[in-house]
């Protein structure tokens, strides 16, 4: 996410990079619930050889885009695959690791993933700085080749019940996904339409209207229609499993929104490159590490998950109100912030490890977006009222960073303040996020972990 503000920036798109995001995780989390189903019918090894396949063709697409409507699509088309990679592996764990050893292998999982994400960092940054952000794409298709060949020969599992395709077909819930994805992007849409254009416009009430209409039609798709639903009501029903999902839905939705705006906040208003951005965000990798590993050997040592998930989202709270306060709420300070991060950071490696089952979402990244760009565009048409360009200056500003630099100084320092404050209200949106993630935790039952 280093790299988001510099693609945002040779894009002429800034204001619109929250999408880059915001439309993989769509796919990705409409898709996963998909691919749990495929995985049964189809058997688990096609399904992850297929999300491969599309996440490698994704990231040749994203990186051979020529505008931020061709990326955003590449990416939504990547998180078809993305979603089948996290979904797919996490089953095989499921199948093979015992319930009580599963937080610790999931913090071995985490360990992996996270070696990827802290190189990726500072490693995005880099290239973005030096040669060109398209690489942090096209540099990820010769690992989906190797991952693809890897998983064809060395994973080997027991043979599926056959029967024919059509069958197999009819018990896939395509209409559930539909209306979801639906009601999900008419709600992006429409907070995207409001915070850049206006709330008031039609397209912008309609695609609000219509995703009401939609997620209304989903849950009665699933209760009344589905044959085989993926979202059954007994199992999103259940007090555990419901107050896990809606832990994962807000701490997710939360921690994200941080991670895509803490680099921008480092990149506008300290005016630092996006390899040095990528550089401060490595902490808060190694802290998610650790939180992962440490839940998961508590887990196997006492068979609990109750107050270690209460301790997790008590972390994530304290550390995003900490970086909160000092992006702006108290005093701005670099360090108190990137320690903000550690804390949020080990919170939520240890919540994500016994909220593994939870579904993951885009709201928060989606809402936490709108507060930035609406605050964005009234605080710089505000600071800037005395200024003859400020139409110019707005839609500059809000297209690429490169554009604080060509400013005179005086009114460079008056846009970095503006996207200091904005931010920084993102920020406090964030902790009310989390806090409801932390508040949902208390209505969990602890169960014993014995399979």
């Amino acid at each position: 996410m280093a790299s988001y503000g510099q693609i945002g920036s040779d894009l002429k798109a800034l204001n619109l990079t929250s999408w880059i995001a915001t439309s993989y995780f769509l796919t990705l989390t409409s898709f996963q619930p998909l691919y749990g189903k495929l995985s049964d019918i189809f058997g688990r090894k096609p399904c992850l050889l297929f999300a491969y396949a599309i996440f490698g063709i994704g990231c040749l697409f994203c990186g051979l885009a020529r505008n931020i409507n061709e990326l955003i699509a590449a990416r939504v088309f990547q998180g078809i695959g993305g979603g089948g990679m996290t979904t797919v592996v996490s089953i095989l764990m499921s199948d093979i690791v015992p319930l009580r050893d599963r937080g610790l292998w999931q913090g071995v999982i985490n360990i992996i993933f996270a070696t990827g994400s802290g190189t990726g960092a500072p490693l995005g940054g880099i290239l973005a700085d030096y040669i060109g952000w398209r690489w942090a794409f096209l540099a990820q298709f010769p690992m989906c080749i190797l991952a693809f060949i890897a998983v064809s020969f060395m994973l080997k599992l027991p043979a599926q019940e056959s029967s024919h395709w059509k069958d197999k077909l009819r018990r896939v819930d395509f209409l559930g996904a539909i209306v979801l994805v639906g009601a999900v992007l008419g709600f992006l849409l429409g907070l995207d339409r409001g915070s850049n254009v206006s709330w008031t416009m039609p397209l912008t009430i309609a695609s609000l209207s219509v995703s009401v209409v939609l997620f209304i039609a989903f849950i009665l798709v699933e209760i009344y229609l589905a044959a085989e639903p993926f979202a059954p009501g007994h199992i999103i029903f259940n007090r555990t499993f419901f107050a896990l999902y809606c832990c994962n839905f807000f701490s997710f939705g939360g921690w994200l929104a941080a991670l895509f705006y803490i680099p921008l906040y480092f990149q506008a208003v300290d005016g630092v490159s996006a390899t040095t951005a990528g550089l401060r965000l490595l902490p808060c990798i190694l802290a998610g590490v650790s939180g992962s590993l440490f839940s998961g050997f508590i887990m196997r040592w006492t068979g609990k998950y109750y107050w270690l998930t209460v301790v997790a989202y008590s972390l994530l709270t304290t550390g995003c109100f900490t970086i909160y306060m000092f992006s702006g709420g108290l005093v701005a300070s670099v360090i108190p912030m990137i320690l903000g991060t550690v804390i949020s950071a080990f919170g939520n490696g240890i919540g994500v490890t016994t909220t593994l089952i939870g579904l993951r979402s885009v709201i928060g990244l989606s809402l936490g977006s709108t507060v930035v760009q609406q605050s964005l565009r009234d605080g710089l048409r505000e600071g800037l009222r005395d200024s003859k360009d400020i139409d110019q200056i707005v839609n500059g500003v809000r297209e690429s960073l490169d554009y604080i630099k060509k400013l005179d100084p005086d009114i460079a320092q008056i846009v970095r303040d503006c996207y200091g404050s904005s931010v920084n209200k993102g920020f406090a949106f964030m902790v009310v996020i989390v806090f409801f993630a932390l508040f949902s935790a208390f209505f969990m039952r602890e169960a014993k972990l014995t399979r």
